[in-house]
């Protein structure tokens, strides 16, 4: 029986440190996965993902293991990643401090179940246009698209609101739309 991510990080957690290698293994493909996705630079992404694993194992202590592990590891991920896009100069002017969506949050609307089709195609249109995002709304694509993570799973790595996050998508989306389109 496969023990999950979170006896695994409870077993580092009691000092079995060597239990750490299988989190590795089961994430560092997923974390490349976002940081391409999210970073669109090929040349630093392994020694990013590196970092997100030196600091989610030197803070396993604080993680409750009674909670989901992979939003906690893809929160790590998320600053790291951000903080890569912050340092550099040429990725600055994507971002803003000021957030209208953090602060207007708008109310989620019922999500539908989309057949495998569409999203299938939705990862396809996704992979070809992200990088005409704004990083706003392409990492909430990538973590729902790409990384399967739910909306309340994707609200705890952003830390932002759950109806944010469903706007993002919701946004994202109509404005992948527009880039496809001729």
């Amino acid at each position: 029986m496969e023990q999950t991510d979170e006896n695994i990080a409870l077993e580092v957690q009691k000092g079995h440190g060597e239990a750490f290698g299988a989190l590795v293994l089961r994430y560092q493909p997923k974390l490349s996965r976002y940081a391409r996705k999210f970073l669109f630079r090929g040349d630093d992404i392994e020694d990013l993902v590196q970092d997100v694993f030196i600091k989610a194992y030197t803070k396993i202590q604080s993680f409750d293991s009674k909670q989901r592990f992979s939003p906690w590891i893809y929160r790590i991920a998320h600053n790291v990643f951000l903080n890569a896009v912050r340092d550099n100069a040429k990725d600055r002017a994507n971002f803003s401090l000021f957030d209208v969506d953090v602060l207007f949050p708008h109310p989620i609307a019922k999500e539908t179940a989309d057949d495998e089709a569409k999203r299938d195609e939705m990862k396809r249109m996704l992979d070809v246009s992200l990088g005409s995002l704004d990083p706003k709304y392409r990492e909430p694509l990538v973590l729902y698209y790409f990384e399967d993570l739910d909306l309340k799973s994707i609200s705890q790595v952003l830390q932002v609101p759950i109806s944010t996050i469903a706007n993002r998508i919701k946004k994202g989306k109509l404005m992948l739309g527009k880039i496809v389109k001729p």
